[in-house]
C-alpha cells in the first residue's frame, strides 16, 4: 500500500472529524442533544482530559497531556512511514493510518480550540472571538456521538455493585477521531497475524541471501 493512499485516508478522516466538531461546536449549546434514532443521539460535551473524561490534576496537567499526544503522533507517523517504506501488509498500514488520523484530530482540538472559540455555556460558540475560552495547548476535545442502546435499565438486585441501579448500555460519548483510533487498534488486535505478517518479497530475498551464503 502506497504512502499516498495512507495520506488520503488520514486527510479524509481529519476533514470529516473537524467538520463534525466545528458544526456541533457552533450549532449546539454545551449539554444540548438531538435524538436521531431511539438508540442514537448527538450530545455535545467537551472532554478536558484523556479518554473517558479522565483529567490529569495540576496546573500543567492539560499541557502535559497535549505535549504527550503530540509526541505520540510523531512516533506513530514514523511508524507509518517505516511500514509503507518496507511495504508491510495493508492491514497494518490502514490500522496505523486510522490511529494517526484519530490522534491528530484530537490534537487539533487540544492545541487550537481554546484560542479559536469562546465557551459554549448557555450560548452558541463563535469562531475567532475577541475573548476565547482558553489558550494555546489548553483546548477541550469536542465529543458528540452517543449510542444508548439500552437506557435507564433497572439492574436486578442480585447483580454485584450495580444491583437495583439504573444503567445505560453503551454510555460512552465519543467523536470520529476516537472511533478511528478504536478501529485501528481493533484491526491490530483481531487481524494481528495478517497485520504483522512478513512481506513475502522481503522474506524471499532474505532466504535467497542465506542460500547464497551457504553455497559460498
Amino acid at each position: 500500500m502506497k504512502l499516498r493512499n495512507s495520506v488520503f485516508i488520514i486527510f479524509l478522516i481529519l476533514m470529516v472529524d473537524q467538520y463534525s466538531k466545528v458544526f456541533v461546536k457552533t450549532n449546539f449549546i454545551l449539554g444540548e442533544s438531538v435524538q436521531v434514532f431511539s438508540w442514537f443521539k448527538l450530545l455535545f460535551i467537551e472532554n478536558e482530559g484523556m479518554a473517558w473524561g479522565t483529567v490529569i490534576p495540576g496546573e500543567y496537567g492539560k499541557l502535559f497531556l497535549t505535549v504527550f499526544r503530540i509526541l505520540a503522533v510523531v512516533a506513530i507517523g514514523y511508524w507509518l512511514l517505516d511500514a509503507t517504506k518496507k511495504e508491510k501488509s495493508k492491514y497494518l498500514i490502514i490500522a496505523i493510518s486510522l490511529i494517526f488520523a484519530g490522534a491528530l484530530g484530537n490534537i487539533i482540538d487540544s492545541v487550537l480550540y481554546g484560542v479559536i472559540f469562546d465557551d459554549s455555556h448557555n450560548h452558541l460558540a463563535t469562531f475567532l472571538p475577541e475573548n476565547p475560552y482558553g489558550t494555546w495547548f489548553h483546548g477541550k476535545v469536542v465529543d458528540m456521538f452517543y449510542f444508548p442502546f439500552i437506557e435507564d435499565y433497572m439492574m436486578p438486585t442480585w447483580v454485584p455493585f450495580i444491583g437495583g441501579k439504573e444503567v445505560t448500555f453503551f454510555n460512552a460519548i465519543f467523536n470520529l477521531a476516537d472511533f478511528s483510533i478504536s478501529t485501528g487498534v481493533g484491526i491490530l488486535i483481531f487481524f494481528n497475524k495478517k497485520a504483522f505478517a512478513p512481506n513475502p518479497k522481503y522474506k524471499h530475498v532474505t532466504y535467497s541471501k542465506i542460500l547464497d551464503n551457504n553455497e559460498d
